[in-house]
């Protein structure tokens, strides 16, 4: 890039730190030009200087307009919820958008909520709750709203199976009794789209800010029957594969049941999936994971011959950077005695038009040579990075949590014992894909 043209310093950027980073020692680093039109600011009438004290101005007010206008923008997002219009776009299961904005029951499927609290407040487990559901051919709320015409919501993977997480957040949610909660979360700076959960004592709660679908005493009810299946100190489970394993049929993460069988908790349900009952023990998925990796593995990585050619290439490229100065050097000599009138101007202009024919010809020479050395030497690299790896694997006896963490991306389990290994990296690999039955 050799030149960058904004309209103002405020579009390149509104951090006064970054903006004023990239433009005083970025820029001339990398000997790239920079112009701001409407403040009539080029760097290349400000070579050696930072611009003056009117321009750094200029970055701190970008700054400071940035995160007035963020707080701004907030305190009339909160001014409008507590006035009891609804801000969020998608409104939560149930609910639907008034043509004024507000929250209102969704006559379609608000009753559907109502058997969900219910069903919970029975002692229905969360799990028992998602059969009922798909039993009934009750479509997901992601499915409903692609059956109202929202097709961004990908449900491939559903096939009308509620998860028990969905009828979770469900239960857990206080705007089915009429509050709305908000601020539950917060960016971690101004700018970020990052965000982290702020404590329950933070959150602004609005009683009967819309019609409730549930009653309080149903809310609680059911709450207090689905906590006593919850397992507060529950232990997070940690095994080689964890986060690797997914279901080959329906795509979902797969689960670990008693620390020794895979299986997909998503067709538990639904008879009819394919992957239903699907399982593996976790012991042979690992044991065939491993022996899978070394029976790929490239035996030959011919990596001398590697070193061999870059070698080569390298005294080549340094030949040719010789014949580069060289000519260069003749160049300047042919000068310095034209100036010192041993040559006359004809002389000049002819041995100056052969100079600059080789100069051409030994830099489209010398491109190109640098070209393959550097082709050959990321070639090289990648064969030390590979032969790394086949050295490692070679001398593990078992897998292990490295391994799996650089080799493997994902392992998918399919009906009939076979699964199929998705690797992070191939290049290692006789083949670019592996499949084995356990």
């Amino acid at each position: 890039i050799n030149c960058i043209i904004v309209k103002d310093l405020s579009r390149f950027g509104r951090n006064s730190i970054e903006t004023g980073y990239f433009i005083e020692r970025v820029f001339p680093l990398y000997h790239t030009r920079f112009i701001s039109v409407s403040d009539d600011f080029d760097t290349a009438n400000f070579k050696g200087d930072t611009g003056g004290i009117d321009i750094a101005f200029k970055y701190l007010i970008s700054e400071c307009y940035s995160r007035d206008m963020s707080m701004k923008t907030k305190s009339a997002k909160y001014a409008k919820m507590r006035r009891g219009e609804y801000q969020s776009v998608i409104c939560p299961y149930g609910y639907r958008k008034s043509a004024d904005g507000r929250m209102e029951p969704d006559e379609d499927v608000a009753p559907n909520v109502q058997m969900i609290f219910q069903w919970a407040s029975e002692g229905n487990t969360a799990a028992e709750i998602t059969r009922k559901l798909y039993a009934m051919n009750i479509p997901t709320p992601g499915e409903y709203r692609k059956l109202k015409g929202k097709d961004y919501y990908n449900v491939s993977r559903t096939n009308g199976v509620w998860s028990t997480s969905t009828v979770l957040r469900i239960l857990e949610d206080q705007r089915y009794i009429g509050t709305y909660v908000i601020g539950k979360r917060k960016v971690k700076e101004i700018g970020s789209r990052h965000t982290q959960l702020k404590d329950e004592s933070e959150w602004f709660k609005i009683p009967n800010h819309h019609p409730a679908i549930v009653s309080v005493d149903l809310f609680e009810k059911a709450n207090a029957s689905i906590k006593r299946f919850s397992l507060s100190n529950k232990k997070p489970r940690d095994y080689l594969l964890r986060g690797k394993v997914f279901c080959g049929c329906c795509d979902h993460a797969m689960s670990l049941r008693n620390g020794a069988w895979f299986y997909c908790r998503h067709s538990e349900v639904a008879e009819t999936l394919p992957c239903h009952g699907v399982r593996i023990k976790m012991a042979d998925l690992e044991q065939v994971v491993f022996e899978t990796i070394r029976a790929q593995m490239c035996p030959a990585l011919g990596i001398d011959s590697n070193k061999d050619k870059l070698d080569l290439q390298t005294v080549q490229q340094a030949e040719h950077e010789e014949k580069l100065r060289s000519i260069q050097d003749s160049k300047r000599h042919l000068y310095e005695q034209y100036a010192l009138g041993e040559i006359d101007l004809e002389t000049y202009r002819t041995r100056k038009a052969v100079y600059d024919t080789e100069l051409v010809q030994a830099k489209n020479v010398h491109a190109v040579i640098t070209a393959q050395t550097k082709q050959i030497k990321s070639d090289y690299e990648i064969k030390l990075k590979q032969q790394e790896i086949v050295q490692e694997v070679g001398n593990a006896n078992m897998l292990t949590k490295a391994l799996i963490d650089r080799l493997i991306n994902k392992v998918y389990v399919f009906p009939g014992d076979r699964i199929e290994i998705e690797y992070a990296t191939q290049d290692f690999l006789e083949t670019k894909e592996s499949e084995k039955e356990v």
